[in-house]
């Protein structure tokens, strides 16, 4: 089975890379000397994303000072360091534009040119190193001390958008469905194109029964399958089918169309001895895809699931 979900990786990887291709984003510009207005060549643009996931690239600036690079994903927020040898970097917050270029020139300050002390060593910001914590806890399995850590987080910054994410995908993991809600509603009330929050609405509201409120979050859904059930697998391999369920499903809500979600999410509900819910999914890959290659496992396991 596993050897399967291998194979099937392959299949979904021409998805992944449409959903990234749509929305690639560029940004150029030009590093000067913010006292000379001379090109600084060799300055280096430094990115890393903020909120959930984890990503972080560097580049490298011509001679002239000049820089152009492209992201294969600009639905995220990422900071952005524009450094050099004897300059104070500067430091932004920032969404590139989707499908287009980003125009950003930065002026560095020499280092010689500040002459006032440097200022104490900044305090840890209490929200941060809770969120932190709770990401910590997250990573080993341990939900609701990690749930506890990311509301404790919200709770001293409300405006900690990552916080909020944290929590809404935490708290659907542990069918805390309200709070899920919640959470997610918060985090697209500071962040609207934080689209990911409207898989965690769909599941919410699909297991709380309100069909209207999932149909509209179902709406609002990125076309991101592929990655979902990329995600989706890794947790499988990990022996992690809690985590992969929601997964599936939110793939699944994203293209219903896409037959091998169906059957890796049947077979979940077989190994959890859901048999009425592996059915369902089984039958429905064989209804999208009767030949696939994983079609006479799928006959073979609704034998059992009657």
């Amino acid at each position: 089975m596993r050897k399967t979900l291998a194979l099937c990786l392959l299949l979904v990887a021409a998805v992944t890379a449409n959903a990234f291709a749509a929305a690639e984003a560029r940004m150029t510009g030009k590093i000067r000397d913010a006292l000379t207005t001379d090109p600084i060549p060799g300055a280096t643009i430094t990115l890393v994303s903020t909120g959930g996931r984890n990503f972080k690239a560097e580049y490298k600036a011509d001679k002239d000072g000049s820089y152009r690079f492209l992201v294969l994903d600009g639905t995220l927020t990422y900071q952005v360091t524009f450094a050099a040898p004897g300059y104070q970097p500067y430091v932004e917050t920032m969404k590139l534009k989707i499908g287009e270029l980003t125009a950003k020139d930065v002026a560095l300050t020499p280092s010689s040119a500040i002459a006032a002390p440097p200022p104490p060593p900044a305090k840890a910001d209490p929200a941060v190193v809770a969120y932190n914590e709770g990401a910590a806890l997250f990573n080993d399995g341990k939900k609701a001390e990690a749930a506890a850590k990311f509301e404790q987080a919200v709770t001293t910054r409300p405006d900690l958008i990552a916080g909020w994410e944290a929590l809404a995908k935490v708290s659907v993991d542990m069918k805390a469905y309200q709070k899920a809600i919640t959470s997610a509603n918060k985090a697209l009330e500071l962040a609207p194109d934080e689209t990911d929050m409207y898989g965690v609405l769909y599941t919410a509201y699909t297991a709380t029964g309100d069909k209207a409120k999932a149909a509209e979050a179902k709406k609002k859904l990125p076309a991101n399958a592929g990655q979902l059930f990329n995600d989706a697998a890794k947790a499988i391999n990990s022996g992690k089918d809690a985590d992969a369920e929601p997964l599936l499903k939110q793939a699944i809500a994203a293209d219903d169309k896409f037959s091998i979600a169906y059957y890796e999410l049947g077979m979940l509900y077989v190994r959890a001895g859901k048999n009425a819910d592996a059915k369902a999914n089984l039958q429905k890959y064989l209804e999208l895809d009767p030949n696939g290659k994983d079609a006479a496992t799928a006959k073979e396991m609704l034998k059992y699931v009657k």
